[in-house]
């Protein structure tokens, strides 16, 4: 597995070259962090991608695994959700991402 602040300088960096507006909120441990992923739809609303639980891997799936927690929520709610999580686990990492698209570009858990 990648440490985890290689992949969130990565993801970063991919996105901001393609012209959307992405920022680390909140820096976490640096090997073993988890990311979660805020989406600003630009409309009001926003998105949190989530780590996925173990259970969700199959294998032949990528070396990074998200849920989609909230789509298209209030941002309060959203916000609520990373402040319990953040309460949790001190060491994840947050990533702000705006654009108006769905799709982040990080592999889904399959239902």
């Amino acid at each position: 597995m990648f440490r985890s602040d290689l992949w969130v300088s990565a993801f970063v960096r991919r996105h901001n070259d393609i012209g959307h507006i992405c920022v680390v909120s909140s820096k976490g441990d640096p090997i073993a962090g988890q990311i979660l992923i805020e989406i600003d739809h630009l409309d009001g609303t926003l998105s949190l991608l989530t780590p996925a639980p173990a259970t969700a891997r199959r294998e032949g799936d990528e070396d990074r695994l998200f849920v989609l927690r909230f789509d298209h929520a209030k941002p309060e709610d959203v916000r609520e959700r990373i402040a319990r999580e953040a309460k949790f686990d001190p060491d994840l990492w947050l990533v702000s991402l705006e654009m108006r698209g769905d799709d982040a570009g990080v592999t889904l858990a399959r239902p």
